[in-house]
């Protein structure tokens, strides 16, 4: 990338100051895990403060808006940062000037500012638009090859959540794939420095040091405002990983009825004693954190490991051709999976996938306007990833119990429009609004005390959810297990 192409993106920033805080402090936020240097003090709660700070003491122009921190705000999972370290700057974001920086004139509406701001709001949605949906086709097909007789995890969604959660990481530490975003350090950066025959070792070392540090400080803020990497994060992983379908076999392992593959439906379930049923509970919940943890940590350090050997896109690739064909590519497969909706060349299909793809945008992009307007309320407590997946756990019991309800979803008609549209809401709907890979990172990104107030509320209040909607029907006149949809 030429240094006259450098100059053109900062001479038509597509974000304003405050909108790249809320994008670079979304489903991302988490502190990194690999190196936790000081594991009392996460850097999300720091990143919510600076920020709230920043923009309650800069909110003058006519282009302020509440936008908040979105689902990016974690940090790279491999370096936990320590509480002295200060947050990170806006005019190193290198996306957009600073709101001082936008004269009267550039507030104006339909200035190139404006223009290239819809643009990248524009490409920003469509890339969670086409990639929500691969990303839900991802978790399906993995749940589908990894349910057969003899598995050792009859949990299936734990893969999709471990193979989520490892690009999360990988994506969050990467320091190459997005570097000429980040452009080059200029020259007069290193003009004023004392020469290094001047200086011993132990200074050049701390020099070198803190050079680096700067400039990953720098990439990690572009990173988080590039359309096309919010996209892979918050639309491919977030789908990709389902919070609703961990807590809905979490529950079904209380309850005594999670499908295992070494028998077939048909055959009935053995009964157990109760405290059979808390330890598969306890076995559920604490296998899907762990893994998924591990997963992000495990993608953090194969991103570290890479870093030598892994190419960089170049910046008009990204920008001139992937950008706008995104756009093209998102509306006509989401327009493609409605036609397919409606004339399916079989009606498996609908059961399968169909209908989980045509719900899957509208979930995704809930996910990230509530993480992006609700998550800087508590620095402690990211209310946005909390909401939604609490919102789309209990959607997804009250569709469970429809389903499963031989006069409504099941019996005779388990093969209609209605089972499906059903399975349709609970794998693609729900699965998109709910998210693992966001929600480990927070977890790992947060004050150990926050973590843990943050993640047993989370599943707590999940799992005491499902036992009010779908413990009241299963406790009472039981689940219709025999339905499949076609599935």
């Amino acid at each position: 990338m030429t240094t006259r192409d450098l100059e053109r993106r900062r001479s038509q920033p597509p974000i304003d100051g405050d909108d790249q805080e809320g994008y670079y402090l979304s489903e991302i936020a988490a502190a990194p895990p690999a190196d936790p240097s000081d594991p009392q003090h996460g850097s999300l709660e720091k990143h919510v403060s600076a920020t709230k700070s920043k923009r309650s003491s800069q909110r003058s122009g006519p282009l302020d808006r509440e936008e908040d921190l979105t689902e990016l705000a974690a940090g790279a999972p491999a370096i936990r940062r320590s509480d002295d370290e200060e947050a990170l700057n806006r005019e190193t974001n290198g996306y957009a000037p600073d709101q001082e920086g936008i004269s009267k004139d550039q507030s104006e509406p339909n200035t190139p500012n404006q223009r290239s701001y819809f643009a990248t709001e524009l490409y920003i949605h469509c890339y969670l638009i086409f990639l929500s949906i691969w990303g839900v086709l991802a978790r399906l097909g993995v749940e589908a090859i990894t349910s057969y007789p003899g598995a050792p995890v009859i949990t299936p969604v734990i893969w999709a959540n471990f193979g989520g959660s490892f690009i999360f990481g990988f994506l969050s530490e990467d320091q190459r794939l997005f570097r000429e975003e980040w452009g080059v350090p200029e020259k007069s950066t290193f003009s004023n420095a004392p020469s290094p025959t001047s200086l011993g070792d132990n200074a050049l070392q701390k020099i070198d040091t803190s050079t680096l540090t700067s400039l990953k400080k720098k990439h990690t803020t572009v990173k988080k405002t590039i359309p096309l990497y919010i996209g892979l994060t918050t639309g491919f992983c977030g789908s990709f990983t389902s919070f609703s379908s961990f807590i809905r076999d979490a529950f079904l392992a209380l309850s005594n009825d999670l499908y295992s593959p070494n028998d077939p439906k048909t055959s009935p379930v053995p009964s157990r004693h109760t405290g059979y049923s808390v330890t598969a509970l306890l076995a559920i919940i604490i296998l899907e954190i762990a893994i998924s943890l591990s997963g992000l940590i495990f993608g953090a350090h194969i991103a570290l490991s890479l870093d030598r050997f892994l190419p960089t896109l170049p910046f008009r690739l990204v920008r001139r051709i992937f950008d706008p064909l995104t756009v093209l590519l998102s509306l006509g497969c989401w327009l493609g999976a409605l036609l397919l909706t409606i004339f399916p060349p079989t009606k498996v299909w609908r059961g399968r996938a169909l209908f989980a793809i045509l719900f899957a945008p509208p979930g995704c992009l809930l996910r990230f306007y509530l993480s992006k307007y609700l998550n800087s309320r508590l620095s402690s407590f990211p209310l946005g990833t909390f909401a939604a997946n609490i919102i789309g756990t209990l959607m997804l019991g009250m569709c469970y119990d429809l389903q499963h309800i031989s006069s409504i979803g099941g019996g005779l008609l388990h093969r209609s429009i209605t089972c499906q549209v059903l399975e349709g809401v609970m794998e693609g709907f729900c699965g998109a609004l709910t998210t693992v890979s966001t929600w480990v990172g927070e977890l790992n990104g947060l004050r150990r005390r926050h973590a843990y107030i943050y993640g047993f509320g989370s599943v707590g209040i999940a799992i005491a959810g499902l036992v009010v909607i779908m413990g009241s029907v299963r406790w009472s006149r039981g689940f219709d297990l025999k339905i499949g949809c076609s599935i």
